[in-house]
Formats: C-alpha cells, sequence, structure tokens
C-alpha cells in the first residue's frame, strides 16, 4: 500500500491509499510524474530517485530513532555522556525547535529555522563527520543513516510548509501497519 498526503499546512486534508503488488520504484514514479515540490518520506531509496522536480524532506523521526535505538543498547549506566546520548541530543534539539514553531506562519517559520535550527545542524554534521563510530555497532548505524540521508534531512528548512518528519503520514498508514496480520485471510489482489 502506498500512501500519498497532504502536509499539515493545509486546509482541505486528502490521504490517498494506492494498492500496488509491490514496492518497485516505479510505482512512485509513476504516480508523481507531473508533481514538482517538497515530498515527505522516510529513508526508502526509491524516493531518491524521483524526478529533479521533487525535492526529497527525509524524516528526522527516523534518524532520531536509530539514536533512541543506540542508546537502549547501552546499558543504563552508560547512557549519560554517550555519543549516543549526544546524538540524539542534536536530533531533540531540532523538534524542540520545531514545537516552539507550531503557532507559526509559513514565512516566520521559514526564518526561524534559518536562524535556529540552520546553526544545530551544521554542529551535528560536524559531529557525525567525526563520531568514529563502529560501523556495526547500533551508534555506527544511527551515524551513518544520518549521514546517508544528510541531504535530505537537511531539506525540510528551505520551505516554511515542510515538516520535519513524515509522522503524519506514518499516522496516516497506521491503521494498514496494525491490520497486517489480520488480512493474511486476503492472498489475492481480488481477495484484498
Amino acid at each position: 500500500m502506498w500512501l500519498y498526503r497532504t502536509s499539515g499546512d493545509t486546509e482541505q486534508p486528502i490521504v490517498l491509499f494506492e494498492y500496488q503488488p509491490d514496492r518497485k520504484g516505479i510505482r512512485p514514479d509513476e504516480f508523481l510524474k507531473d508533481f514538482k515540490g517538497f515530498l515527505h518520506t522516510d529513508g526508502y531509496e526509491v524516493y531518491h530517485k524521483l524526478s529533479g522536480e521533487i525535492i526529497v524532506c527525509g524524516c528526522w523521526a527516523h534518524a532520531r530513532r536509530k539514536f533512541d535505538e543506540a542508546l537502549k543498547s547501552l546499558p543504563p549506566s552508560e547512557h549519560i555522556g554517550s555519543k549516543a546520548l549526544e546524538g540524539k541530543g542534536f536530533c531533540d534539539r531540532l523538534f524542540k525547535i520545531e514545537k516552539n514553531l507550531d503557532d507559526c506562519n509559513p514565512e516566520d517559520r521559514y526564518e526561524r529555522r534559518q536562524e535556529l535550527a540552520n546553526l544545530i545542524l551544521d554542529k551535528f554534521l560536524s559531529w557525525l563527520n567525526t563520531c568514529n563510530a563502529l560501523p556495526k555497532s547500533a551508534l555506527g548505524k544511527a551515524v551513518n543513516y544520518a549521514l546517508n540521508q544528510w541531504k535530505y534531512l537537511k531539506n525540510y528548512i528551505l520551505d516554511g510548509r515542510c515538516e520535519i518528519s513524515n509522522n503524519r503520514a506514518e499516522r496516516s498508514i497506521k491503521p494498514f501497519v496494525i491490520g497486517r496480520k489480520n488480512f493474511l485471510f486476503s492472498d489475492t489482489v481480488r481477495g484484498a
């Protein structure tokens, strides 16, 4: 199931579900062939190969979750002062800025992001590049995810209408995720 929806900055939200038999990149490519603008996504690679008219905004909730998982992989006594906590802290600061911008119009949100978020993004990128985490460790996976997604993660600050995460879409698809095991009886497209 492919999900397409408008952002939170619209007066009349639209949520569209499109069934396709697979997760091939041709599906969003066909659906979005005439679309121009920002597209919020998780880190699924097929979105990164879409038309040049589409600016992909990565999801900071996914990046933050990786650092949270790295933190949870440590014994509680090692949390304070850990690099995992430090990485998560950068993400938390970005989310705190967004929370404080909830009531802003898109123009003001854009300006405030340039003023506040840009500085944190620069420091975080520098930190990521010097972190020296073991690649297969939970922290290494978090750092590599953030670095691999960086060009998409930073795009949310390009427009005040963009969101820091794709949580809105994640919440919209949740009924399908929760019901997945209940849908096993639908073993054909026609049955579904």
